[in-house]
């Protein structure tokens, strides 16, 4: 089962995809995402409301951009919008986002199949 603060995302926030348990996503990544919004709605940094509007706000730019709603793309739209929020709530810069997701592609990339990705200093490039 779920925990109450997921259950009232998926309550509020439309289009979650979800069974009778709660919230589901395909992909780990997904399910990460989730977690992080939860937890900054946990700590004040936005309402139910205004992360809606993000998100919708985001898929209506995608779509815009000729996304073809099919709901494939649903968690790419959560985590720009997430990135978005995140930097106009002054959390992170929108250089520091963008600086930090490189360096993950980099440690991604070094790291063999299977072992656990370890993000190092040398991962940052200037």
């Amino acid at each position: 089962m779920a925990n109450a603060s997921a259950m009232q995302a998926a309550s509020a926030v439309p289009g979650i995809p979800q069974d009778e348990d709660g919230p589901v996503f395909r992909e780990p990544w997904e399910a990460q995402a989730f977690a992080m919004t939860l937890a900054l709605y946990d700590r004040g940094l936005f309402t139910w409301s205004e992360w809606a509007a993000a998100l919708a706000g985001e898929i209506k730019r995608a779509q815009a951009a000729g996304d073809p709603d099919t709901g494939e793309t649903y968690y790419s739209h959560w985590l720009a919008a997430l990135e978005r929020m995140v930097a106009e709530k002054g959390v992170a810069t929108t250089q520091t986002l963008h600086r930090t997701r490189d360096a993950w592609d980099h440690a991604c990339d070094r790291t063999p199949h299977g072992q656990p990705i370890e993000l190092r200093a040398s991962d940052f490039h200037d």
